[in-house]
């Protein structure tokens, strides 16, 4: 299986990245890094082709917000607190954020959406979406194209020693939720106390 998804990386790679980069997987920039870093992928193709691909998937939930709000509100009601953060980030920041969103875990999505949601030129969130997508693009592959043989070396250690990330993950994934919630409680309770004067 492993070879199989090696062997079509190999030959669909550019169309598997831009895939994989709609949706925001980090570990499949990671993967053309390695790959640019072997001889298999163009560096600067991979990076081209991710950036494109991260911002189509941006571009679509800005216009899912843009034209589906009542669905927004319907559907995605359990992630209005998360609707709230957002919009106080875009007010707090304003475009920045929507180079910061790509980095916060559990936002990632709902900014676009929420962006969209607002009367926010839509031509000037596509621009800076598309420089922030190629920014996260190089950021991502550059670290796996410039180490690749050290990460491969450690993915096979890793392979045949699985049991010693479980504790690691586990923790990473429990301090990213920590973080969050204190940042959800900080933004609500920041909203609470504007509201209350």
């Amino acid at each position: 299986m492993e070879e199989l998804f090696i062997s079509w990386l190999q030959e669909y790679g550019y169309v598997i990245l831009f895939l994989w980069s709609i949706i925001e997987g980090e570990m499949g920039l990671i993967m053309a890094g390695i790959m640019t870093h072997t001889g298999d992928m163009n560096y600067f193709m991979s990076i081209f082709v991710a950036g494109l691909g991260g911002f189509t998937g941006d571009q679509i939930y800005f216009y899912v917000g843009r034209f589906n709000k009542g669905f927004i509100h319907r559907k995605l009601h359990k992630q209005r607190r998360k609707f709230a953060i957002a919009h106080l980030l875009l007010k707090k920041y304003g475009w920045p954020i929507i180079f910061m969103q790509r980095y916060m875990y559990g936002l990632r999505t709902v900014i676009p959406m929420s962006i969209g949601i607002t009367k926010y030129s839509a031509k000037k969130f596509a621009f800076i979406n598309l420089i922030s997508a190629w920014v996260w693009a190089t950021i991502t592959i550059t670290p796996a194209y410039l180490y690749g043989q050290e990460i491969l070396i450690f993915l096979a250690y890793a392979k045949q020693h699985w049991y010693f990330a479980l504790p690691i993950a586990g923790g990473f994934v429990y301090g990213i939720y920590v973080y969050f919630q204190k940042l959800e409680r900080h933004f609500l309770e920041k909203r609470h106390n504007r509201l209350s004067n």
